[in-house]
């Protein structure tokens, strides 16, 4: 029998994402917290049998009384249980990209480690996908039964305080942290060898719940991790709702694949209910769809998501990330539930922009508008290790994909080197940000990019040839004969000896200019039959004359005459 939205809102659903290294139990520890298990729980797959480590994304529920600082937060009607899913997230190296589609619907994070190995490479990964997905954390020292009984509370305690001086720099600083032996002896020991502190681990997780935020308003937005097919029923994609609700009847979109299905029923953990809504963990069924098209991705209100073959992103690079971000260099790109190798143009604000007055620090959060200019950067610029100038400025990055994405708008992006040798000691995620615009057409570089106006500054010098008066000189071997200077005036020029000018317009037909100074030369200069014109700046977003692109060469090169400000070096 369907039950009714009413019967279903006394139960909170509250997610925790079970993350850490490769072997440190977490499948184990969702197995032992769990008294029901959804279809795609605890590696179905059959090689992840095989291998015995986690491949995919694994769910798993348990229900609780719901705790005294939740049971009045229902509204008119108080919730009566508390529900846990557990998303199981892989821990090997190289599925790291699995780790963050995960992380991405999860309320609370477990941090699985063992206490034995204590914390790994892919651990520290993990606690930085945390802080950019997760509001809570709790650690859990797995494996305490292999630690020798006389030295076991010694050793959980010493471990304990490596990991809070760890997260002392963290979002999570003085976490709780509790010890656990999910399976004793062992993935081969019998099953009647009980878990340890699993009883105590289920207070603590009630103890750290809080009322997420749900809204069923606004059009839905579904992450699937799983799709499979039952004989007689139809097709079933299990995932979260991540904004909105759905209901028996509602018609949805599969994006990526530009189709609609319409619901014929739904369920939560085996229960069929009417529908459900953001934070729910459901199995949607609908009718004549291949499950073999869609593994993981997203499910939405048609016509509510876009795909994308760019997109312009705010950027902050991730501190334990130790080489370079590099214009032009590849990434691996996760976006929505995706990810996929993207080019990467990074550009800021102008460098008088980013000086912050004495009383004003530098604002990080300027608006990206395409109708400010913007600076184009050979890499990142990064302050790491000069704190005392404070954050790194903003920051943007164009991001052109290899193949098109479908993903909400203003969600999470992570650039990863996912192709980074898996057993160097060395985190791959390189930076973060929000996605602000998309590029939706194919030919997005001729129609789109010409809006975006990012400049690059050239320097020139060359010659007084002899001083006129007081705030005037004539310079030569800058421009050739045949160069347009009237492109040139109103550009500012610096002298050697210290003086700052404007190019006022050309001399004769031989290439040489007039300068005028805005305050009158100093003794030394009249006495000098020549000295150096420094600081002649243009601003270049194309080709220069060598063939080699300053900046990808799609961005339109702007005219000399419109690309100079005066005054401006």
């Amino acid at each position: 029998m369907t039950e009714s939205p009413d019967s279903r809102a006394k139960t909170l659903n509250f997610n925790v994402g079970v993350l850490g290294h490769v072997d440190s139990g977490k499948t184990s520890l969702a197995r032992a917290l769990s008294s029901t298990a959804s279809t795609a729980a605890f590696d179905k797959n059959p090689q992840s049998r095989e291998r015995g480590i986690t491949l995919d994304l694994g769910f798993s529920s348990f229900t609780v009384d719901c705790p005294d600082h939740l049971r009045d937060s229902g509204g008119q009607q108080p919730y009566d249980s508390l529900q846990f899913t557990l998303v199981d997230c892989p821990g090997h190296a190289s599925l790291i990209r699995t780790i963050i589609g995960g992380a991405q619907i999860i309320d609370l994070m477990m941090l699985v480690v063992d206490v034995v190995k204590g914390v790994q490479t892919q651990t520290a990964e993990c606690l930085l996908i945390g802080e950019l997905t997760c509001p809570r954390m709790v650690v859990v020292l797995n494996k305490i039964d292999l630690l020798p009984p006389n030295k076991r509370q010694s050793a959980i305690e010493k471990m304990t305080k490596r990991l809070h001086k760890t997260l002392e720099s963290t979002r999570f600083k003085e976490c709780p942290v509790i010890a656990v032996a999910a399976k004793p002896g062992g993935p081969e020991a019998p099953e009647t060898e009980e878990p340890q502190g699993v009883p105590a681990l289920i207070e603590l997780l009630k103890q750290q719940t809080y009322l997420p935020k749900r809204d069923a308003k606004g059009d839905l937005l579904m992450a699937v991790d799983h799709c499979f097919s039952i004989r007689g029923q139809g097709t079933v994609m299990t995932g979260t709702i991540l904004q909105g609700s759905l209901a028996i009847n509602d018609t949805v979109e599969i994006p990526v694949l530009k189709v609609t299905k319409k619901i014929k029923s739904v369920q939560m953990f085996r229960k069929p209910v009417s529908g459900a809504m953001q934070g729910d963990r459901v199995g949607v069924c609908v009718t004549q769809f291949d499950p073999k098209l869609l593994e993981r991705g997203l499910v939405c209100t048609p016509g509510s998501l876009r795909t994308l073959y760019a997109a312009i992103i705010s950027t902050r690079k991730i501190g334990y990330f130790k080489g370079s971000l590099a214009t032009r260099a590849k990434f691996h790109i996760t976006v929505g539930h995706e990810t996929v190798m993207a080019k990467v143009t990074f550009f800021g604000l102008p460098p008088a922009d980013t000086k912050p007055t004495p009383s004003e620090p530098s604002s990080l959060e300027t608006p990206f508008t395409f109708e400010r200019e913007y600076s184009y950067q050979d890499e990142y610029v990064s302050r790491q290790k000069e704190a005392a100038l404070g954050p790194d400025p903003e920051q943007w990055a164009l991001l052109e994909f290899e193949r098109p994405v479908t993903c909400p708008a203003l969600c999470l992006v992570i650039g990863s080197k996912l192709d980074t040798d898996i057993h160097a000691n060395a985190c791959r995620l390189a930076f973060q940000g929000r996605l602000l615009h998309g590029f939706e057409d194919k030919s997005y570089a001729e129609t789109s990019l010409p809006q975006l106006r990012i400049f690059k500054t050239k320097h020139k010098e060359g010659q007084v040839e002899r001083v006129t008066d007081d705030y005037s000189v004539i310079g030569r071997s800058l421009f050739k004969k045949e160069t347009n200077l009237q492109l040139f005036v109103g550009l500012k020029v610096t002298l050697s000896t210290g003086e700052s000018g404007v190019i006022e317009g050309g001399f004769g037909q031989s290439g040489k200019f007039k300068i005028r100074i805005q305050a009158s030369l100093v003794a030394d200069a009249h006495i000098q039959s020549t000295f150096s014109v420094l600081g002649l700046s243009r601003r270049s977003t194309g080709c220069g004359k060598s063939g080699k692109p300053d900046i990808p060469s799609h961005i339109p090169s702007i005219p000399l005459g419109i690309a100079c400000v005066p005054g401006e070096v």
